[in-house]
């Protein structure tokens, strides 16, 4: 794909003649902010400005932040499972896959952290936020099931490994990488990150 046409940290924006469209400026400039700033520092008004509009076109599009960031975490949420899934579909065993993968999360540690802590500052507004809550509940479930579909049933079927729940060990596999990533965010330490998502791949020997 054309250079030009990436967008935020690594988003495809639509075509230039899409983003002259105000809602994708709204979006776009919403997730700028919030992923350099949080989503607490950031408000309508800061959005439009960034956007170059005025605030009453952010409410007449997205009535409000809740509503506007539902659509940024909807943005982000559908790139990163279609990433995640080609990553997937590279490897023939499924060590490969899982190296893939956890390369991958190398790659947006290093080069693209925003993405990953604007996921982790609505993971915690979504302990408040019913509308958060069931949208990145929607996330991990399909992140759990890409990590089972892909890897944890390729192992098997490979009978490197038999699990009782295919499941559980694609949820702890997760949740491994995602407390590895909340350390990294922490305390950006690459080399250590580096061995821990490592570490991963000991259940494919």
């Amino acid at each position: 794909m054309n250079k030009n046409n990436r967008g935020i940290n690594g988003f495809n924006t639509p075509l230039l003649s899409d983003q002259r469209n105000q809602s994708n400026k709204i979006l776009f400039s919403a997730y700028e902010l919030v992923s350099t700033k949080g989503y607490a520092n950031v408000s309508l008004r800061n959005i439009a400005d960034h956007a170059k509009v005025v605030l009453s076109q952010v409410t007449y599009y997205f009535k409000n932040k809740e509503g506007l960031m539902t659509a940024v975490v909807k943005m982000m949420a559908d790139k990163f499972i279609q990433e995640i899934e080609e990553v997937l579909k590279t490897g023939d065993s499924s060590k490969e896959k899982m190296m893939s993968l956890t390369q991958y999360y190398k790659d947006i540690l290093t080069n693209n952290p925003s993405l990953l802590r604007i996921f982790y500052d609505l993971t915690a507004m979504s302990l408040w936020s019913e509308k958060f809550s069931k949208l990145l509940d929607g996330l991990f479930e399909k992140l759990t099931s890409l990590i089972q579909t892909y890897i944890i049933e390729a192992m098997i079927q490979e009978n490197k490994h038999k699990s009782p729940s295919t499941e559980g060990l694609s949820r702890m596999i997760l949740g491994a990488m995602i407390g590895t990533t909340i350390q990294f965010l922490l305390n950006p330490n690459i080399e250590k990150i580096d061995k821990s998502l490592n570490s991963i791949n000991i259940l494919f020997e």
